[in-house]
């Protein structure tokens, strides 16, 4: 493993020698302020029940450039500023022309991330409209892989009138932002990778996904996590349907029994000129393991609306969730209301 590591390390630094000094870069700032009100109602913690007034402030940074050899290099950065100044998302793309892209994902990124929930919305996915920390995500596919990887995106491509896109990733320690350059301070060693192929024609979009984490290290016979998705999205005028299925196959081995989760995901959104409506459902699953009962089936549900007008856009949701967290007792109920707009610059 440590060879393999080696030699996929020599050849990405090749690749960075031999395309020198950008002859000229291209720098903008961009950001949003986005404004909210909502009202929670939770019965599993009173933290996540009231009413309040929400903002949030983000700044993005963009760099690119051209290079001497026709390669194009770019850089991206997200920065939270509500209340402190954070990283949120961060990037750096090599782009080879017909030999494909290599992205380096030093703060999330990662294409088998970016497919972890691909229901149309008007607002935001089923989860990300739950305020209630206890709540089970659905979206887990491409977590582990998401920070400190390394993707390589092969160029869009028409087969038979089919377009293909197919992305692979590593991560030498998964579930862990990027080295520090100068520092290190990494606390795994766990490695994984991913794999993602998108086919899409006349309407229809069809992904699949494949993750596989090696963390089965000390275990007997063991084996490791491996976590999968596929997807269904069909276009028809103003109307887009999804639907989404994703698997956790958590590690086993002797002494230890992983436990295993399921989610469904489907959509449909309805978008005409500046205006967008959406209704979406998802669930999800605690499987079964030793002597430990299986979960109740957690429900996620919202109706979105957004109407925007230039660089504002009005938004607005009203979400239910049941059995909160897919625990075994289950009947922890939730709702959430919310009215936002928010404004780009």
């Amino acid at each position: 493993m440590n060879k393999l590591k080696t030699i996929g390390l020599s050849a990405l630094a090749g690749s960075l020698a031999i395309a020198t000094a950008a002859n000229a870069v291209d720098y903008a700032v961009t950001g949003d302020a986005y404004v909210s009100w909502s009202s929670q109602d939770s019965e599993s913690t009173e933290a996540a029940s009231g009413k309040g007034v929400a903002v949030d402030t983000d700044l993005y940074f963009n760099a690119s450039g051209e290079l001497d050899n026709g390669y194009t290099i770019s850089f991206y950065q997200g920065i939270n500023t509500n209340k402190t100044f954070s990283q949120t998302s961060g990037q750096v793309t090599l782009g080879m022309g017909s030999m494909g892209t290599l992205q380096v994902n030093t703060f999330v990124g990662s294409k088998a991330n970016a497919i972890d929930d691909v229901m149309p919305n008007a607002m935001q996915e089923t989860w990300d409209r739950v305020a209630d920390a206890s709540i089970a995500d659905p979206s887990f596919f491409g977590a582990p892989t998401n920070d400190g990887s390394i993707d390589y995106r092969i160029p869009t491509m028409e087969l038979a009138g089919i377009t293909v896109n197919f992305a692979y990733t590593y991560d030498p320690a998964t579930s862990e932002e990027a080295y520090n350059a100068s520092s290190g301070g990494k606390a795994t060693n766990v490695s994984g990778d991913a794999m993602v192929l998108q086919l899409s024609a006349a309407g229809l979009e069809v992904g699949l996904g494949n993750e596989e984490i090696d963390n089965d290290q000390g275990l007997g016979a063991g084996q490791g996590q491996t976590q999968t998705t596929g997807y269904a999205k069909y276009a028809y005028g103003p109307i887009t349907v999804g639907y989404q299925e994703s698997y956790n196959n958590a590690r086993n081995g002797v002494g230890t029994e992983g436990r295993d989760q399921e989610a469904e995901m489907w959509a449909v959104a309805y978008s005409a000129g500046d205006m967008s409506f959406s209704y979406a459902e998802s669930t999800f699953v605690n499987a079964a393991v030793s002597d430990t009962a299986a979960s109740t089936e957690q429900e996620l549900e919202s109706i979105q609306a957004s109407y925007t007008m230039g660089a504002m856009t009005l938004m607005g949701s009203f979400s239910e969730g049941s059995n909160i967290g897919a625990t075994a007792a289950g009947g922890k109920n939730y709702e959430e209301t919310s009215v936002a707009v928010n404004f780009t610059f």
